[in-house]
C-alpha cells in the first residue's frame, strides 16, 4: 500500500474517532448538568425534611425560630451529605482507576476502616466526642483519618504485595478492614463513654455535621479533585496496562503515591465528619460509566457528582421515611449498595 493510500485509510478512522470523542463530550457535559440540577432540587427539598416530615421551606423561613433551624442545622447537614458524598465518589473513582479494579472502593481497601480506627483513638485519647463541632476537633479528627487511612492502604498493599493481583487485593483489603474494625470496637470499649456516640459514627451518619464540618470537606473536596483531574493521564495510562503506562515514561511509584494520598485524604475526610457511609463509593463511578464512557479526567468530576447525588438522596430517605424516627444512613447505603453489587456480580457472571 502506498504512502498516499494509508494517509487516505487512516483519515477515515481519525475523523470518526474525533467525532466519538465530541459526543462522549457531549455527553458528559449533559450528564454533568443533570447530576448538578438534580441535587439542587434535593438541596431544597432537604431544607424541608425534618422530624414531623417535609415542611415548605419558604413557610419555615417566615418563622424566626424555624428560618434558625434552617441554616443552623438542617443546611449544613445537607451540604454536608453532599460533600461526604462526592468525597466518597471521587476517592472510588480513582481507586478504581488505579487498581484497575471496577470492584475496588475505599471500603475494600481498608482505608475507611484505617480512618475509623483513628478517629476512634483520638476520640478516646483526647475524651472528645464526634459530635463536636469546634474547629480544632474537626480538623483533628480530619487528619487523624488521613493518617489512619494512608496506613490502612499501605498495610493492604504490603499484604497483597502490589496491585498486581487482583483477589489477592481484594482478599487483604478485606482481611484489614476486619482487622481494623475490630480494633476500632476494642478501642472503644475501653471508654464508655465514647461507646454511645461512636456507634452512631459506626453506623454513618449526617447528623453531626455543622458549617465547620461542610467547609473542611468541601475544601478537602475541592483540593482531591484538582489533584485527581491533575493525575488523570496517569489513570488513563495504567487502565491500559503496566507496560503501557512505563512505555510512557510516568513516573509511577511517585505517581501512584500521590493518587494513594488522594484516595486516603477523600476518605479520611468523609469518614471524620459522617461515619462509615460504605457503597456509595463503588457505586458511583459505575453508574457514571453506565451512561458516558469517557476519561478519568472527566470521570472524577462525574463521579464525585454522582457520589454526592447517592449520598443526598439517601440521607433524606433516612430522615424521612420513618420520620420522626431516623434511619443511620450508613446502614440504608449498605442495604441498598450489597443489592447493587450482588446484581452487578450477578451480570457479570451471566
Amino acid at each position: 500500500m502506498t504512502q498516499a493510500a494509508s494517509t487516505q485509510a487512516a483519515a477515515p478512522s481519525k475523523a470518526g474517532a474525533a467525532v466519538h470523542a465530541t459526543a462522549d463530550q457531549s455527553r458528559s457535559a449533559w450528564l454533568a448538568w443533570v447530576l448538578m440540577g438534580a441535587a439542587a432540587v434535593l438541596v431544597l427539598l432537604g431544607l424541608g425534611v425534618g422530624s414531623t416530615g417535609v415542611e415548605p421551606v419558604w413557610t419555615m423561613l417566615a418563622d424566626p425560630v424555624a428560618a434558625q433551624i434552617v441554616w443552623d442545622i438542617r443546611a449544613p447537614r445537607t451540604l454536608g451529605a453532599w460533600a461526604a458524598g462526592a468525597l466518597l465518589g471521587l476517592a472510588g473513582a480513582v481507586a478504581q482507576g488505579l487498581f484497575r479494579n471496577p470492584l475496588a472502593d475505599p471500603f475494600l481497601l481498608g482505608s475507611a476502616a484505617g480512618a475509623s480506627l483513628a478517629v476512634a483513638v483520638t476520640l478516646v485519647g483526647l475524651g472528645v466526642s464526634p459530635f463536636a463541632a469546634a474547629w480544632v476537633v474537626r480538623l483533628g479528627l480530619t487528619g487523624a483519618a488521613f493518617v489512619g487511612a494512608v496506613a490502612a492502604v499501605l498495610l493492604t498493599l504490603a499484604l497483597a504485595r502490589g496491585v498486581q493481583h487482583t483477589f489477592r487485593l481484594l482478599l487483604a483489603g478485606v482481611v484489614v478492614g476486619m482487622v481494623l474494625g475490630a480494633l476500632t470496637a476494642l478501642v472503644t470499649l475501653m471508654e464508655p463513654a465514647v461507646l454511645q456516640a461512636m456507634q452512631a459514627f459506626m453506623l454513618g451518619s449526617t447528623g453531626f455535621v455543622g458549617w465547620s464540618s461542610w467547609i473542611i470537606m468541601a475544601s478537602v473536596g475541592a483540593v482531591c479533585v484538582a489533584a485527581a483531574w491533575a493525575l488523570a493521564k496517569v489513570l488513563d495510562g495504567l487502565s491500559l496496562g503496566e507496560a503501557t503506562a512505563q512505555s510512557l515514561g510516568l513516573p509511577l511509584g511517585p505517581l501512584r503515591a500521590a493518587l494513594v494520598a488522594v484516595i486516603a485524604l477523600a476518605t479520611g475526610a468523609a469518614v471524620a465528619q459522617t461515619g462509615l457511609i460504605a457503597f456509595v463509593g463503588l457505586a458511583a463511578p459505575h453508574l457514571v460509566r453506565a451512561v458516558v464512557k469517557t476519561t478519568h479526567a472527566r470521570l472524577v468530576w462525574l463521579s464525585s457528582l454522582m457520589g454526592g447525588l447517592l449520598l443526598l438522596a439517601a440521607d433524606l430517605l433516612a430522615r424521612g421515611l420513618l420520620a420522626p424516627q431516623e434511619i443511620p444512613v450508613g446502614v440504608l447505603t449498605a442495604v441498598l449498595g450489597g443489592g447493587y453489587l450482588l446484581w452487578l456480580m450477578h451480570r457479570k457472571m451471566a
